[in-house]
């Protein structure tokens, strides 16, 4: 079965279809393929025909380690596949010091079935990405954005530089936790002015929560989000799960007429963040004076393109 990701690659819509088509098998190729191909020809039509052809939108959630991300996406599931929605999860694990592999804490607590064709969930290793979130993280949300409803995109926990889900997702809800204390803390890195919604989670611990509902309110304010709504939940119990859904579901409805503006201005950065990473600033800057039509419509090809003639004119300096 072809992804259209071979040697004699088919455009972007028809190897789209192909993995539309075939199913979970086929995005689990296509995803191998973004991971170590991702700068092919083929890759980037794949992925831009899936930037302008969304299905969905996605979510991405932060927190700190052992706040109960994983335990609410698994909540989420549930109630969205029990809506008759697609659902495609990115969990971005720690990596393993000897593989550099995920070491797959967080799927462990998905409790899915295999079979279900509605749900797929991708394990992917931070490596040494800083923010929360791999190298291929926004890439592979593009591709899933495009098949199914709802994309939630589990960040790997490190706490104190998750603001870059926000550069990818289409919103951002925070987890915190009742009696962690850490509302200053998450002042201090920034974290208080990105989300859209903040989830308080284990809701269940009473007091503790209502405290930490009214902490964090209060530290929105500080950090002028206050228009956040703070929700709590527990996701063991089911306690405020539908108040949380419901609560996504309206601030995707009120973000939706700016969703194009905003996806292009992601699709421009991380382009822009792959031309930065291979050449450096100065790389950068000859793209930006030698290209002013820069990276739309088709953000991954182009970037293709531009890192290849990079690539000519260092050869032809140094060799």
């Amino acid at each position: 079965m072809s992804t259209g990701l071979d040697d004699t690659p088919a455009t972007g819509p028809e190897a789209l279809a192909e993995i539309r088509r075939t199913g979970k098998r086929a995005l689990a190729n296509a995803l191998a393929e973004i991971e170590t191909s991702r700068d092919t020809r083929a890759t980037a039509a794949l992925l831009d025909c899936a930037l302008q052809t969304p299905q969905g939108f996605s979510l991405g959630l932060t927190g700190p380690p052992g706040v109960g991300k994983s335990t609410l996406t698994d909540a989420l599931i549930r109630a969205w596949r029990a809506e008759g929605k697609s659902v495609g999860v990115i969990a971005v694990d720690p990596s393993s010091t000897r593989t550099g592999g995920a070491l797959l804490g967080d799927r462990t607590r998905l409790t899915t079935d295999p079979g279900d064709p509605g749900v797929f969930i991708r394990s992917m290793a931070a490596r040494d990405r800083l923010g929360g979130i791999a190298e291929i993280t926004y890439p592979a949300m593009v591709l899933m954005r495009a098949l199914y409803d709802l994309v939630v995109v589990e960040t790997v926990g490190v706490g104190q530089s998750e603001v870059a889900i926000s550069e990818i997702a289409d919103m951002t809800a925070f987890c915190a936790q009742p009696g962690s204390g850490d509302a200053l803390q998450f002042m201090k890195a920034g974290i208080m002015e990105v989300p859209d919604l903040v989830v308080v989670t284990k809701a269940d611990m009473g007091i503790l929560a209502e405290r930490a509902v009214a902490d964090l309110k209060g530290a929105l304010s500080l950090a002028g989000s206050a228009e956040a709504p703070v929700l709590s939940c527990s996701a063991r119990d089911g306690d405020g799960v539908a108040e949380v859904l419901q609560e996504i579901c309206t601030i995707a409805a009120l973000k939706m007429p700016k969703f194009s503006e905003t996806r292009s201005n992601q699709a421009i950065h991380w382009a822009e963040d792959q031309i930065r990473v291979r050449f450096g600033r100065v790389g950068l800057d000859l793209v930006h004076s030698r290209h002013v039509d820069k990276f739309l419509p088709n953000p991954f090809s182009k970037a293709v393109t531009l890192q290849d003639e990079l690539f000519r004119q260092i050869t032809e300096v140094f060799l």
